[in-house]
């Protein structure tokens, strides 16, 4: 149970990052009982540390529109967050590699379940067991909403395309919008990429439809890498 404790008095924390500036204490025995022997495996497609300059709140706080004040309130509260569970459970897991993940989800995971993070992709190719099924295809096609600098950070685009080249398939890529250099594109294993705003440059309209975007992209690749 999280709480406050204000004039003596315990309250609960209500929802919301904002609110967790007032913690105070944390109450892990519910958990524990909870828990018991579990072994918790997280699958996260970015590597985000929780607090910082590319922690949750500067870069998913303003994902999801946050202005600058309430990124710095974010941070604050996020800190203080931080620390309470620190003193909880006697260990720092504020700048590990995916405690950022999911608006600081996984520092969560990571410090309250002893969780293990695993990359998103990696684990779901693992499952899946692409690197067998890939050997012999012509072409992979693969694909985000933003084909962006965060796509680099471990996204499921460049997972296959790391994965098709150990099986030395080509790489495509279909995206809503791109913001990657064909440089950048080149050096993470994908040969080229076929954003929709190409075709519809108006973003209402683009997402509005997406599908008959999709279906006239995949047309042309199949006119430009499969004929």
């Amino acid at each position: 149970m999280v709480a406050t404790e204000r004039w003596l008095l315990r309250h609960d924390l209500p929802p919301g990052g904002g609110d967790l500036g007032g913690l105070a204490r944390l109450d892990m025995a519910p958990l524990r009982e909870t828990l018991g022997a579990s072994t918790i495996i997280v699958a996260s497609d970015v590597d985000n540390p929780l607090l910082g300059p590319i922690g949750a709140a500067a870069v998913f706080g303003r994902q999801k529109g946050a202005g600058p004040h309430d990124v710095e309130a974010l941070e604050r509260s996020l800190r203080q967050w931080s620390t309470v569970v620190s003193d909880a459970t006697g260990r720092n897991d504020a700048e590990r590699a995916g405690a950022g993940a999911a608006r600081g989800t996984g520092y969560a995971a990571l410090a309250l379940l002893d969780a293990e993070i695993r990359p998103g992709t990696e684990l779901i190719l693992d499952l899946i067991d692409f690197g067998r099924k890939v050997v012999g295809a012509d072409l992979v096609v693969t694909g985000e909403g933003s084909l962006d600098a965060q796509s680099l950070a471990g996204k499921a685009p460049i997972g296959v395309a790391h994965a098709a080249a150990s099986a030395s398939v080509r790489v495509v890529a279909v995206a809503g919008r791109l913001q990657l250099s064909a440089a950048q594109l080149r050096e993470a294993g994908i040969a080229a990429a076929y954003p929709l705003t190409d075709l519809e440059p108006d973003l209402n309209r683009c997402i509005a439809n997406a599908g008959p975007l999709l279906r006239s992209v995949g047309g042309q690749i199949a006119k430009d890498w499969l004929s």
